[in-house]
This record gives structure tokens, C-alpha cells and sequence, in this order.
């Protein structure tokens, strides 16, 4: 019997999502995965995530991926330093990169320079999507703009955004499933076991966050049967 499984942000803990994924889930070929983004930064390999997941894709495994803020950071940094090339200093956007956690990523590449991350790596993050529709779900990394007309339009809010309110006659009358922000475990279970009462599911568990009870896994949220799966870090 096939499953669709949501998981959100894995920074980096590329050990972490293939238990997850291989122990945990078990998934199989007649599965459908979906990946809220985030895939690098803060963890100690992120090259090590996309790579796996680039393994699924070439092995044919039903995944879809969304593209994070942190992707969003990481491709902008790279084409600012194909333009600046900067060998004395870093240029803006590799610092503000920097600071949410791109020398781990930069490391699991084992380059210097966001520039000489391989181009197939920048065209896969480039290739993830803003936002995937579901029969119940809109499934996006950190939100939507409903201070708009069509939501639909602003896909930098749908990477970005930490704050949001659901307006169903502008999500199709769906409900928002995002990550982005890291969020309670208990207040996580809440929201899902208590449907009626919110217009999301927020799914992320800060799986970096090692260090405060009810944190510290990365999730997996099947749409259809509303079970919760977590997996506490493996790779710190």
C-alpha cells in the first residue's frame, strides 16, 4: 500500500533523514515523498542531503522539493560571487548566508568560496518548487502572502514569511503545511490532533536544536492518515 509522507527542513543531517527515511518510513518506490526545503546550512552535510536526494530521484522514487530560504540564500550567493569574485573579502550575500549557518554547507563541499559549489547542485536547488497542491494541503516551505490578491503569485513569501494568516478564499479553501520555523513537538501533535481548530500544520522541529526538550527531530507528517513521525538528530 503506497503513503505520502511530508517532511520539512533537514539542514544538513543527512544521516539523520536516511533513518528516517530507510528505518522509520521504509519507504518504497510506490511512495510519495515531499520535501518542504531547507536541505543545507546548520547541519554538518548538506551536499551529503542533496546528494541522497538526488540518489531517489535517479533511482526513481516518487519525491518532490520545494525550495527553502536557505537554498534561496545559497543560489543568490553563488551567482553574486560568480559576478563579484571577491578574493580579499566576502561579499554581502555570502555573509549574510554565513550567518545562518553556510560554512557547514560550504565545508561539506569542501570548497572556500560560494562560487565553486558544482553548477549541477545550484541547478537542482533552482529546479525545487515554490509550492505543491494537495486535495487538503497547500504544502509550501515557510508560508503565504494573503495580504495579496492571489497568494499564488508571491513566491518569496512562500520561502520566506514567519508570519501569516490563512484566508481559505484565497488557498482554495486548503489548509497551509509548512516548516521554516522551528516549532514545540507538543504544540505540533496540538495542531494535528486537534484539525478543526487551526488552518496549518507546522512541521518543523528545529531537527539542529539539540539542546531543548521537545525539539531536536526531523518529522515526517503523512497527509492522509494525519500519523506523526520523528526522528531524533543523528548526526550531532
Amino acid at each position: 500500500m503506497s503513503q505520502r509522507w511530508i517532511i520539512p527542513d533537514i539542514h544538513g543531517c543527512a544521516k539523520t533523514l536516511k533513518v528516517l527515511l530507510e528505518n522509520q518510513l521504509r519507504i518504497t518506490k510506490h511512495d510519495q515523498i515531499y520535501f518542504l526545503g531547507d536541505y543545507i546550512d546548520r547541519g554538518p552535510d548538506g551536499k551529503g542531503v542533496i546528494d541522497y536526494l538526488m540518489q531517489l530521484q535517479n533511482e526513481e522514487y516518487e519525491v518532490h522539493f520545494l525550495k527553502g530560504n536557505h537554498e534561496d540564500m545559497c543560489v543568490k550567493a553563488f551567482e553574486a560571487d560568480q559576478k563579484k569574485k571577491l578574493f580579499g573579502g566576502k561579499h554581502l550575500e555570502q555573509k549574510e548566508w554565513e550567518a545562518v549557518g553556510a560554512k557547514n554547507t560550504l565545508e561539506s563541499f569542501g570548497v572556500k568560496h560560494p562560487r565553486e559549489i558544482p553548477q549541477l547542485y545550484i541547478d537542482w536547488m533552482n529546479a525545487c518548487l515554490p509550492y505543491i497542491e494537495l486535495e487538503e494541503y497547500i504544502i509550501v516551505h515557510a508560508g503565504m502572502n494573503f495580504k495579496i490578491d492571489n497568494p499564488f503569485e508571491d513566491t518569496r513569501s512562500m520561502m520566506w514569511t514567519r508570519n501569516f494568516k490563512v484566508d481559505f478564499s484565497k488557498s482554495r479553501g486548503k489548509k497551509i503545511v509548512h516548516g521554516h520555523i522551528p516549532v514545540d513537538y507538543s504544540f505540533m501533535t496540538l495542531v494535528i490532533e486537534n484539525n478543526e481548530a487551526y488552518d496549518f500544520v507546522a512541521l518543523d522541529n528545529g531537527v539542529f536544536v539539540t539542546d531543548k526538550p521537545g525539539m531536536g527531530n526531523l518529522m515526517a507528517f503523512n497527509p492522509d492518515t494525519k500519523q506523526l513521525v520523528a526522528q531524533s538528530n543523528m548526526d550531532f
